[in-house]
């Protein structure tokens, strides 16, 4: 119970100190003067103002509230190292006692796990949101039991009490971990770019720990290749991708003999591999009317560089005149075809007969420049089965198709075969296939290897597609593609049928026939198989990066198309199998934030520790004591931590009294006044 004068005022404020400066200035001049009687008038204006002011006796009734001190529990990934579990356990033991033993305090445990996004150990966060469900008032402290390392001690805020750190660990822990300080999001194919990476040495490392250590680099499906570098130090990685499209890099080191944890020893790097500038030779022979149809298409892609040479002088116009006197810029067949050939990503021939242009050993080289990965593609025209076909040169050696010699002049609608339906570069095409216009002329061929993807008339071989060595190669039969794009009788998917085929000559992987292609999202992995074969694929092996290996079947999605979703158990590298086909995907974040720095510190939450006066102890130098200190004074020393009473309290109720009524005011007042008024006149006698 508290007792309190109120005062309850009969008229506004501002009236009473009007009239009490009247009154002072009246009792000054008096008692300047000398006046007989002034102190007693002086009593009776008080009394006066006390009937105005209404003076009252508050009595208040308040129930006291307990401290609270607040236990923030670090139950994160990184807890779990070395016997950092039992510390917390034990600490947190020896605090329940030590708060039960100050009285009248209660103890709030708040755990926090790891969060979601990879965003680490968000202690603050924790801590705000326990203190949004107390009372400011009660809050008497605050003890964080972690190993200190605090992903968003950025996020603190000013403390109505001290913060202090109960920090696991031990002072002789130790660790060795792998950094990627800077790595490419994608890389031009072909090209040398650099990987900035380092080997970090954390915490107190054993006598005798060597300053190199080996590091294992695999892109891929490739072998591993190991080597020695120095610790400490940052290390350029010199890379060129092996291949378009996404590639795996895994770094790792060897686990070391007393470190805390093998798991940042690992790191994996995407790159996308894209191409720079893809140079492509067009060579148009034989005039017709959809001579620009190719020319066009490359054109209108800006990272194409498109060498073009036309042949406008057809084969029946022949004369005694010599071959470089036909032009006035020679034909540079020896350097497009000898010198360069290599420096070229896809050679189109556009119905393009030999006319005795190309010596054979140029041909020849064509063959090898297929061989050793090169990509050609045969545009052909009735040319195609003329005495100077390119069948007739040493070509013949790898083009899959062989003309009869027989044109098929007659209005037909392009179909897409049953391989063609499953084929990436034809495959959905044949939604719009019953709007397809005509076309009115191939050549017969025979299908010497390869895949046909699309038909003609009597079900004749119209576009097919081969792999020869590394390289590639495809005869398109026939030169009215054109009347597509001009929206003949509805025109047809000319753009993308054209598109399809040249980044397929390009071996870009998403136009692959046989493929296994990934989506991961956090631990999900979706894997999808697309084939051009009529049968299921095998059984799908996974393995996970501590070497289990699981079988999965593969469910039909579609022709061609087969999925299977699997939970990986734990982020990392995940080897795919499936027959002849490997791939290597990257699950999950390769070295979580948990891991990132695993030797305790207690750095992060040091501004936040000291703007309040708290501490931090170690749970290894024993059980803390904990201390009552005032408010604004140190509240940690040697063994103790300290935490401020708050005196918190509840009002369960108010009495309000008023110290006399204002008749009994007016009445004083009427006294003091008239004992004034006769101790004056006895003056006055």
């Amino acid at each position: 119970m508290t007792q309190s004068i109120v005062f309850d005022p009969l008229l506004p404020w501002g009236v009473i100190y009007m009239l009490g400066a009247l009154a002072l200035a009246a009792l000054l001049l008096a008692a300047w003067r000398r006046l007989a009687g002034w102190p007693l008038r002086a009593l009776a204006l008080a009394a006066l103002g006390a009937a105005l002011t209404g003076p009252a006796v508050q009595t208040e009734d308040r129930l006291a509230q307990s401290d609270i001190v607040l236990a923030l529990i670090d139950q994160t990934t990184s807890q779990k190292l070395s016997q950092r579990a039992d510390q917390t356990a034990a600490a947190l033991d020896n605090l329940r006692a030590e708060v039960a033993a100050l009285g009248n305090t209660e103890l709030r445990e708040v755990p926090f796990t790891d969060s979601a996004g990879d965003e680490g150990s968000l202690a603050i966060t924790a801590l705000k949101a326990a203190l949004a469900r107390e009372p400011q008032a009660r809050i008497a402290g605050a003890v964080i039991i972690s190993d200190g390392i605090i992903h968003d001690a950025d996020r603190a805020q000013v403390m109505p009490a001290p913060l202090h750190l109960l920090q696991t660990g031990n002072a002789a822990d130790w660790d060795m971990r792998l950094v990627i300080k800077d790595a490419p999001a994608f890389g031009i194919l072909g090209e040398e770019m650099r990987i900035t990476l380092r080997i970090e040495d954390e915490g107190t490392p054993p006598t005798g720990t060597p300053t190199t250590t080996d590091i294992t680099i695999a892109v891929d499906t490739d072998a591993p290749a190991t080597f020695t570098v120095p610790v400490g130090e940052d290390l350029e990685l010199p890379l060129r991708l092996p291949h378009a499209g996404m590639n795996v890099l895994q770094l790792s080191l060897p686990a070391q003999t007393g470190e805390l944890t093998a798991r940042n020893n690992v790191a994996l790097v995407q790159i996308n591999g894209v191409r720079d500038r893809l140079r492509v030779l067009l060579v148009s022979g034989q005039p017709h009317t959809g001579e620009r149809v190719w020319r066009n298409l490359l054109k209108s892609d800006p990272s194409v560089d498109l060498v073009h040479f036309t042949i406008l002088r057809p084969p029946e116009k022949q004369d005694a005149t010599p071959t470089e006197q036909l032009a006035l810029i020679a034909f540079p067949t020896r350097e497009l075809f000898a010198e360069k050939i290599k420096d070229f990503d896809l050679i189109i021939f556009d119905r393009f007969s030999v006319q005795g242009l190309l010596p054979m050993e140029y041909l020849d080289n064509i063959v090898q420049y297929v061989r050793g990965g090169g990509t050609v593609l045969v545009s052909a025209g009735p040319e195609y089965g003329m005495v100077d076909s390119l069948w007739r040169s040493p070509l013949a050696e790898i083009l899959p198709a062989e003309p009869t010699s027989r044109v098929i002049e007659q209005g037909f609608v392009p179909a897409l075969t049953p391989l063609g339906l499953r084929h990436p570069v034809t495959a959905g095409l044949a939604a719009s296939s019953q709007t397809w216009g005509r076309w009115f002329r191939m050549i017969e061929v025979i299908p010497r290897s390869g895949q046909v993807v699309m038909s003609g008339p009597n079900n004749a071989p119209l576009l097919v597609l081969d792999r020869v060595g590394q390289g590639r190669i495809a005869v398109l039969a026939s030169d009215h593609v054109w009347l597509w794009g001009r929206g003949f009788e509805g025109g047809g998917p000319q753009l993308d049928l054209l598109r399809r085929l040249a980044h397929w000559m390009l071996k870009e992987p998403e136009l692959e026939e046989e493929a296994l292609t990934t989506t991961a999202t956090d631990l999900a992995l979706n894997v999808q198989r697309r084939t051009v074969l009529e049968a299921a694929p095998p059984p799908l092996t996974i393995t996970a990066p501590n070497g289990d290996a699981v079988e999965l079947d593969m469910t039909k999605q579609a022709d061609g198309r087969f999925a299977v979703d699997y939970a990986a158990p734990e982020a990392g590298l995940y080897r795919l199998v499936q027959g002849d086909l490997q791939r290597v995907v990257a699950v999950g974040i390769s070295i979580p934030r948990e891991y990132a720095q695993v030797v305790a510190n207690s750095a992060a939450l040091a501004p936040a520790i000291v703007a309040t006066k708290g501490g931090v102890a170690r749970i290894q130098d024993g059980p803390i004591d904990l201390r009552q200190v005032a408010a604004g004074r140190t509240a940690a020393g040697r063994g103790w931590l300290g935490i401020t009473p708050r005196g918190a309290y509840v009002t369960q109720g108010i009495r309000v009294a008023p110290l006399l009524p204002p008749w009994a005011w007016l009445t004083l007042a009427a006294m003091l006044s008239l004992a004034a008024w006769l101790w004056e006149g006895r003056r006055k006698a």
